[in-house]
């Protein structure tokens, strides 16, 4: 107010361009107008009624890459089980489409060398799991056993949002106190799913080397893809015009207006919006690697 700023551009996801239209309406009552126009910047790819975030693309793409170096550790050891834990509290858009574009990878910028054992078996995708979906422990593990016996190793991708109110239900069981976030939200890193999957995995499959993986500061630092790049362009352009006009909101391609890339309202903004599990490319690569179909265990909205 003492600068005599009009125009706030906030760069973030649910949580900062929410916070932002709270302080607009409470400046509205101290009757002075702010024009906040926000830009949805989450790798998690989780914004109602946002089609797509800023950043997301290239997460996927980045993630991809430092799963290329490093399950190349799965072959120093015999029965070695590999997670990859991707970021995704909520939603598996990001660990779905980072497994999709690895796979991508093999055979185009990743060699084999049979000789050695280094096969496409060995380094491929063996079961993809994310928020939205109900795992059958049992059923996965007779199916991941074989994978382990004939290939000597098991890598899973898995979000980090992943059975987290079992595992909290089972810390607290044990007396054990979860920490909370600024927005109140459960400390991903003290749940720690990916030890968890990796403990409850290894007993099952009879894995004699365990390592647990994160892509996430690595793929959400890197520098802007091609596919990115025009989308951040557009929603740039987009949020000036929704500025100079007068218009707050949230840009992005609405949803719920046919796609649309439009200034979409503040109170439609929400996080936790889940990724479709009916996705074409994400049933294809669940088909591919030989997982059943997933079914879906809920929505989060918050």
């Amino acid at each position: 107010m003492k600068d005599g700023v009009d125009v706030l551009h906030t760069i973030g996801g649910d949580d900062t361009n929410t916070t932002a239209a709270d302080l607009a309406a409470y400046l509205k009552e101290k009757n002075y107008d702010l024009i906040v126009v926000g830009l949805p910047k989450t790798v998690d790819n989780d914004v109602y009624p946002i089609k797509q975030s800023l950043g997301a693309y290239t997460a996927a793409e980045e993630g991809a890459k430092y799963f290329a170096n490093v399950v190349k550790e799965g072959s120093a050891s015999p029965r070695a089980l590999t997670i990859h834990e991707v970021m995704g509290r909520n939603c598996g858009w990001l660990t779905a489409f980072t497994a999709i574009a690895y796979r991508k990878m093999l055979g185009r910028k990743i060699k084999f060398v049979p000789e050695f054992g280094w096969t496409k078996d060995r380094a491929d995708v063996h079961a993809v799991y994310v928020p939205e979906a109900k795992i059958d422990f049992a059923s996965e593990a007779k199916r991941l056993r074989k994978v382990m016996d004939e290939n000597d190793c098991v890598n899973i991708f898995v979000s980090e949002g992943a059975c987290v109110p079992q595992i909290i239900a089972e810390m607290k069981k044990r007396g054990e106190d979860v920490p909370v976030d600024a927005f109140g939200h459960p400390r991903l890193d003290k749940v720690n799913v990916g030890q968890w999957f990796a403990k409850r995995f290894g007993e099952l499959l009879g894995a004699e080397k365990t390592q647990v993986f994160k892509s996430g500061y690595f793929a959400r630092a890197a520098a802007p893809c091609k596919k990115d790049l025009a989308l951040i362009k557009a929603c740039c352009e987009k949020a000036v015009e929704s500025a100079l006009a007068g218009v707050g909101g949230v840009v992005g391609k609405d949803e719920d207006q046919g796609n649309e890339l439009r200034a979409c309202e503040f109170p439609r903004i929400k996080g936790g919006k889940p990724f479709n599990m009916r996705n074409s490319r994400f049933r294809k690569l669940l088909g591919d690697i030989g997982q059943p179909k997933a079914r879906k265990t809920r929505t989060v909205k918050k």
